[in-house]
């Protein structure tokens, strides 16, 4: 192969795709070791790329493998690909087995072809089952044929990854790949006719899945600890860090770069250290290392893959602890060999004279290293008492117990005499460890034991108590006990507040005692609080504008997250199922890590103000998701689509069919109504016409007292209640003394007189009856004043019906029953049978 990168190819390196081959650094292609090629093409990928410049150019190698021949001793020759043949195998529907013509006529020939490997992305979206390639072979235009798949993914586990239309050949993939799982799968398609026998020979399929860039780089260890010797030379290796990335190394998604973010302190530069972006070594990069001004710093380190870049790249952080060893580089030396010192008992260091690196033998004083050519007595080891010791006779010796560095030729000890006359004084309480540094997780709740940070008060001796209390505290987030300096919260810390800057939050501690005068000491404590994924991201923005035809008009959305890295980004979009209307007239197509588009799926969708849902998943561990809406507002558009003005007006308001839907709903409310009402009334209805329906022997109406009426109290109530029951005999009451009388008992006077029916009937005769029954029925003075039935079944003296007895029948012929026939169809039965004559 030939490739000019224009530069004269310096320093190009060669590659292929398989391991069965390798490329020369003058292009020569040659077979790695010996192997047999089982197909007659052989299709390889050979990758040009430069160190330097980190640029690939990529080629495809085609190889013709020719068959040795079996008969005549006939040498193989090569033939070369028909045109047709690389169209139909770059075609979405491969033809593995084709049909030959010689010059004799058409005959059949069986030649295998080199499917090319089928790539598939991991994990995709779907919808699934998703179509990768169509295989058929040409002799389905004379019989049946029957397709079929086997191997891993397919009849072997993992199974049916994959599947085959067997009529069709449509081959199928039913679920999303991951290639961390399996990076590539070996399948065999068959084709047999109806009955089962082979039509063609299995032909090899190879599916190779795409990575993706879905891991995160992740350290080995979280936190590394290293150490470096005091001024040590630049470029002096300190420690290696190790980030290992899922993804395939062979490409960007699992290259992985390394760079400082931070070093912790500054001092005295800046950028004291330095990494391999490849190895992760970390080496020294300026000078000026000195233990005695800072003994150790703290390096935060991040991975990123996709070769460094920020932008497209997943990023992981990890702690490099670097620890500055001493070295013996200072000799000791006194400047004068007897020393008096008039001192005030709690001093923090003795004024105007200055002492070396120091060893004492009073068990009271001891001499820490100094920071520069002259050291100072800053403390004491031991409390000292006023009352027992004024004055204190040392004798101070100075040594190394460990040899001087090489190139330091002085004496390894020195002595001096030293008087401290003592001076007693109130002095302050402090913090031993000022500007006091912990680290804790954000959301830690309320009453939580965060440290003790206690002060030391020197005059221990003057039985002074000491006391706590705040000085600063921005966020009012803590308290302090009075008495023992234990800080707990008084509320829940927050790593997104305004009052955190680069994660820390700072509180000022007052420790005073009650000596005379009172003296007082302030502490710093520093919380550095870690982020936890406790902010759910927000959709942005919050209302947009879309086109009601689908077209170049999308909606770019993206989210904000308050948390941090890698708590944030990159970001999830996607619709939610329920309701189903959402999917089904909306869809999201991803930009990148923070930005996708929202877009119309169907042709058409009516003007109008649209609630979407979009649920929004940010990366941190465990994720959070959040289920935001976007009114999009669908508008028709002009040619150059911009919402129109009536556009704009109708889709601010309701559309027809929501218009329509309100009143039907309220049409359905109000029938509702109304059948509800009839339906009440009815039973009503039906209620009081049983009431009156009952038998007038099972009636006990008779029996209920009314105690809402207004009588002559109890002695109404004297009467016999037998009596109330269709009474056979009327002596009881026409024998009772006058008085007060029931409303409900039957009064005594003449019965009412009802009309007397005509001998002689006409067709009005019943009708004319009953309304005179009626009338003489309401104007019946002794009718009961209440609403009850007329008892039919009791006659009672003096009826006006005599016996049916009396009643003859006529065997006369000249009887005109006709009549009959003008009274309606209740009498319709009697009208047949007597009013057909006398042949009836």
């Amino acid at each position: 192969v030939k490739f000019n990168n224009c530069a004269g190819n310096k320093g190009m390196r060669y590659e292929t795709n398989s391991l069965d081959f390798k490329v020369r650094a003058d292009g020569t292609l040659f077979a790695a070791h010996h192997l047999q090629v089982p197909s007659k093409q052989l299709i390889l990928v050979v990758t040009a790329w430069d160190p330097q410049t980190l640029g690939r150019w990529e080629a495809m190698v085609r190889f013709l493998v020719a068959e040795k021949s079996q008969h005549n001793g006939h040498k193989p020759k090569g033939r070369k690909a028909l045109p047709g043949e690389l169209v139909q195998q770059q075609s979405d529907t491969l033809l593995p087995w084709r049909q030959h013509q010689s010059n004799n006529g058409l005959r059949r020939q069986k030649r295998d072809w080199v499917i090319p490997p089928i790539n598939v992305p991991e994990n995709s979206r779907g919808p699934f089952p998703q179509q990768l390639v169509r295989i058929r072979s040409d002799k389905d235009k004379e019989i049946h044929i029957r397709y079929s798949i086997t191997g891993v993914g397919a009849d072997q586990p993992p199974m049916e990854v994959f599947n085959i239309d067997p009529v069709s050949g449509r081959m199928y993939v039913t679920r999303p790949m991951d290639r961390e799982e399996r990076a590539s799968y070996h399948l065999r398609a068959h084709a047999v006719d109806m009955n089962g026998n082979k039509v063609e020979n299995p032909i090899d399929l190879y599916i190779y899945v795409i990575d993706m860039n879905d891991n995160r780089p992740e350290f080995i260890n979280q936190v590394y600890n290293g150490s470096v010797d005091e001024g040590s030379k630049p470029g002096t290796y300190v420690m290696t860090v190790t980030a290992n990335d899922a993804d395939d190394g062979t490409t960007a998604n699992g290259m992985v770069r390394y760079r400082i973010v931070t070093q912790t302190p500054q001092s005295p530069s800046q950028n004291m250290f330095t990494i391999n972006s490849e190895t992760g070594d970390i080496v020294t990069v300026a000078a000026g290392l000195d233990r005695e001004k800072v003994q150790q710093y703290i390096v935060i380190v991040q991975a990123t893959d996709m070769e460094g870049n920020l932008n497209y790249g997943l990023s992981n952080t990890a702690t490099a602890i670097i620890t500055v060893t001493d070295v013996n580089d200072n000799p000791p030396e006194f400047t004068t060999s007897t020393v008096s010192i008039h001192h005030q008992l709690g001093d923090a260091s003795w004024g105007g004279m200055g002492l070396p690196t120091t060893t004492c033998t009073h068990s009271h004083f001891s001499f820490p290293q100094p920071k520069g050519a002259r050291g100072k007595i800053q403390h004491f080891a031991a409390a000292v008492d006023y009352e027992m010791n004024r004055a204190f006779m040392l004798t101070v010796m100075v040594s190394n117990q460990a040899p001087l560095a090489s190139g330091i030729q002085m004496s390894f000890q020195s002595t001096a005499g030293v008087t401290i006359s003592v001076t007693d004084v109130n002095e302050a309480p402090y913090f031993p460890t000022n500007h006091k540094l912990i680290r804790l997780e954000e959301g830690v709740p309320t009453g939580t034991v965060l440290t003790t940070f206690s002060a030391v008060d020197p005059d221990r001796f003057m039985q002074q108590a000491v006391r706590y209390s705040k000085l600063s505290d921005p966020a009012n987030w803590l308290n302090i006990n009075a008495t023992n300096g234990q800080i707990t919260t008084a509320a829940v810390l927050d790593r997104e507040s305004d009052y955190i800057k680069n994660n820390v939050y700072e509180a000022t501690f007052l420790a005073a005692d009650n000596g005379i005068p009172p003296a007082s000491g302030t502490g710093t404590l520093q919380i550095y609080l870690i982020d936890i994924n406790d902010n759910a991201p927000e959709l942005l923005p919050k209302e947009a504008q879309i086109c009601e035809k689908p077209n170049l008009n999308v909606i770019n959305i993206t989210a904000a997250d308050a948390d941090i890295d890698p708590n944030v980004g990159p970001f999830v979009f996607e619709l939610p199922s329920v309701p189903s209307a959402v999917r089904k007239n909306w869809t999201i197509s991803r930009l990148n890590g923070d930005y996708a588009q929202l877009s119309l799926r169907i042709m058409y969708l009516e003007a109008g103000v649209y609630d979407v849902p979009i649920i929004v998943t940010d990366s941190g561990n465990p994720p959070l998701y959040n289920t935001s809406v976007i009114k999009v507002k669908v508008c028709p558009c002009d040619e150059n689509g911009d919402c129109t003005t009536i556009g704009a007006v109708a889709a601010a308001g309701l559309g027809t069919g929501a218009i329509i839907a309100i009143l039907i709903c309220i049409i359905i409310l109000l029938t509702m109504v109304l059948l509800f009402v009839v339906w009440m009334k009815r039973r009503e209805k039906e209620r009081h016409t049983k009431q009156l329906l009952i038998d007038p022997e099972d009636d006990v109406r008779d029996n209920i007292l009314k105690y809402d009426e207004e009588g002559g109290g109890e002695e109404d109530q004297d009467y016999d209640l037998s009596q109330l029951q269709q009474p056979e005999t009327m002596d009881h009451v026409l024998n009772k003394t006058p008085g007060v009388r029931r409303v409900d008992e039957r009064p005594i006077g003449a019965e009412p007189q009802y009309p007397i029916r005509p001998v002689i009937p006409h067709p009005g005769d019943i009708g004319d009856f009953i309304n005179e029954g009626l009338r003489a029925a309401d104007n019946d003075p002794t009718a009961p004043p209440y609403d009850s039935l007329l008892v039919f079944d009791y006659e009672g003296s003096g009826s006006t019906a005599g016996s049916v007895s009396s009643l003859n029948s006529s065997s006369s012929g000249d009887q005109d029953y006709d009549y009959l026939n003008d009274w309606g169809p209740r009498f319709k039965k009697l009208a047949d049978m007597y009013g057909g004559g006398e042949e009836d």
